[in-house]
């Protein structure tokens, strides 16, 4: 069981990420179609674990085989029994929207969740969308992290279910910025790697 603690922001979390990007970039060239920091340590000025989330989208369901075998020949550690993220209510139930595959860091690397997924299904969009919400409103991030910082407290050796308990308040924070996507029109931007 890891612990969770929650950290104030550090400044030198982007560039942490750049690092891991230029060594996914390698290992997988053009079979990653995106790669993008995501997760707590992508928004600025938000409180959050000291792990840096990658996202690294493919093009379909071959790639997505293709690039878990690569990360896997670098030494990155497959989560078997992560398969998927949970459906968010009110989209799609089917598991395949949902399909991803889980790594964490290769020895020596610091602490990294790599998430693969295929571009354009729900939840490459989520993760998008969820840290381009919070980077706009400030406020919505750090309501957010309030809440971390009160689950950790409570459940500081749970981190299954510190994630299970955060989930629905992730998809309330969703649910508002698919709101807000539709009213701005949000896209995407390039790809941060």
């Amino acid at each position: 069981m890891v612990t969770v603690e929650i950290f104030p922001y550090d400044p030198d979390w982007p560039g942490e990420f750049g690092a891991l990007a230029n060594r996914l970039r390698g290992v997988l060239g053009d079979g990653a179609t995106r790669i993008d920091h995501i997760g707590s340590t992508s928004v600025p000025g938000l409180d959050a674990k000291n792990v840096i989330d990658v996202q690294v989208s493919v093009a379909d369901q071959a790639s997505l085989d293709a690039a878990s075998t690569r990360s896997e020949a670098d030494g990155w550690t497959p989560s078997p029994d992560i398969r998927g993220d949970h459906p968010v209510p009110g989209f799609s139930a089917d598991p395949g929207d949902w399909e991803k595959r889980f790594f964490s860091q290769p020895t020596g690397v610091r602490r990294v969740n790599l998430h693969l997924r295929v571009e354009g299904r729900p939840n490459q969009r989520y993760a998008l969308l969820f840290r381009d919400y919070l980077r706009a409103h400030p406020s919505s991030a750090q309501s957010y992290a309030a809440l971390k910082r009160h689950l950790a407290s409570l459940l500081p050796e749970d981190s299954a279910r510190y994630a299970d308990v955060k989930d629905p308040a992730c998809d309330l924070i969703y649910l508002a910025a698919e709101q807000w996507a539709a009213q701005t029109a949000w896209r995407a931007g390039p790809s941060d790697a």
